[in-house]
């Protein structure tokens, strides 16, 4: 490994930024267009409600397998190289999608490009935690998860006047952009030094020995569940509002899809925000008792978003709404990184997080169905319930230390 490093710039905390961030951001421009992009494809291969959300679904159960699996290899053969194995993967198969002739095979490339999706976040995650240092590693976190908010951002606002111009299998070849962009970064890159010092003290583990240290004794167990719970939570609550607040615009206000880029994109700055802020005040103050606030504003934001009719009002409420309900994962990737020891740490980022966002894919299917048999309103609404299971498990489950090696992620 340390061989292997001599060749390539050794990583440091702002080049891991820069390639940390630029993945996540490929990994949430993917997302968002795909939302605008679903009326397009499924009038143009006659797609019906419930097969053009499995297609979201499925990227993301895509996005668990890869996450699962990238997560493992990134532990055992370096962050930086598996990165870039993951770009490539997406690129290949996002590609294909631009030529897709049917449902089945669409399906299968979403699917598939998924996988390379999957191993972004975590891998990610770990590569900051190794290079950055640990008091500041809820803020670095936290600017990691930003990066998922300007890819949105950049496909809320070109997505509307493109879709229209080069249709939906060249907006698929546009989504090729920030995995290239994302490749030319890292391939110059080294691994982090911390990673390649603890690779050479320790003996290598198989997958089942690293997933035996999410479960390690009881507090671990238990911080295992907690996180998962919030993963869960984080990522049915994000799909399920942001995959169909455009067309809860179109049909509840008569939005064109530009102006609902719009409003999707200040929910965006409001979320990026949140997520800021989010790791200025976990690195000042207890972590867990942050979650305690972003839970409650969650519940009551989404109630009360969900009963405006002014759009106007909705345009500034949005805004604080996606600040609490996405500002929260800010502090994923420092809670995970902070709970497990480094021979793991990636699989545990990946196996939690897509685990969670492999449940979060079902969001925009339940909100589909409840939005079709009761309305998008009443679906809206539904949707704070889940906010409540993060709050028990916040409190019941999580680890309260934070940013110290000597905590859960002391083992090994």
């Amino acid at each position: 490994m340390s061989s292997a490093n001599n060749n390539k710039t050794a990583v440091t905390p702002a080049k891991a930024m820069v390639a940390a961030v630029s993945g996540y951001a490929m990994d949430g421009f993917d997302l968002l267009i795909l939302g605008f992009m679903l009326p397009a494809i499924s009038v143009s291969l006659a797609l019906d409600a419930s097969q053009a959300g499995s297609l979201v679904t499925w990227t993301l159960i895509g996005a668990v397998v890869g996450g699962i699996v990238f997560g493992h290899l990134s532990d055992r053969y370096g962050r930086i190289r598996i990165l870039t194995v993951t770009i490539l993967m997406f690129s290949l198969f996002t590609g294909l999608c631009a030529v897709a002739q049917g449902y089945w095979d669409l399906l299968a490339y979403r699917t598939l490009a998924g996988m390379g999706l999957g191993g972004e976040f975590g891998i990610g995650m770990a590569l900051i935690a190794e290079a950055w240092p640990k008091e500041k590693r809820n803020r670095a976190s936290a600017w990691v998860g930003i990066g998922w908010q300007l890819g949105v951002l950049l496909a809320a606002f070109i997505t509307p006047p493109l879709l229209s111009v080069i249709g939906w299998r060249g907006m698929f070849l546009v989504g090729l952009l920030p995995a290239l962009v994302s490749f030319v970064i890292r391939r110059s890159m080294g691994e982090p030094e911390a990673f390649t010092r603890h690779v050479e003290k320790n003996p290598q583990l198989s997958f089942s020995a690293r997933i035996k240290l999410l479960f390690a004794d009881r507090a671990t167990s238990k911080a295992s569940l907690g996180i998962l719970i919030l993963c869960s939570v984080q990522n049915f609550g994000y799909y399920g509002l942001m995959i169909w607040m455009p067309s809860y615009l179109s049909s509840s206000f008569g939005f064109s899809l530009t102006k609902s880029g719009l409003w999707t994109a200040v929910t965006v700055v409001g979320m990026t925000f949140g997520i800021w802020l989010f790791g200025v005040l976990a690195d000042r103050f207890a972590r867990w008792k942050i979650f305690l606030l972003y839970q409650f504003g969650a519940v009551a934001m989404v109630v009360v978003y969900a009963q405006l009719r002014d759009p106007t009002v909705m345009l500034f409420t949005g805004a604080i709404m996606g600040m609490f309900v996405n500002g929260m994962i800010g502090g994923y990737g420092a809670l995970i990184s902070d709970t497990f020891p480094p021979q793991a740490r990636a699989t545990a980022q990946n196996v939690l997080f897509n685990l969670g966002r492999g449940v979060g894919g079902f969001g925009p299917l339940v909100i589909g169905m409840l939005a079709t048999h009761i309305s998008f309103t009443a679906a809206i609404t539904l949707l704070a319930l889940i906010y409540l299971l993060d709050i028990v498990a916040t409190l019941f489950l999580l680890p309260k230390s934070q940013g110290n090696e000597d905590s859960l992620g002391a083992i090994g």
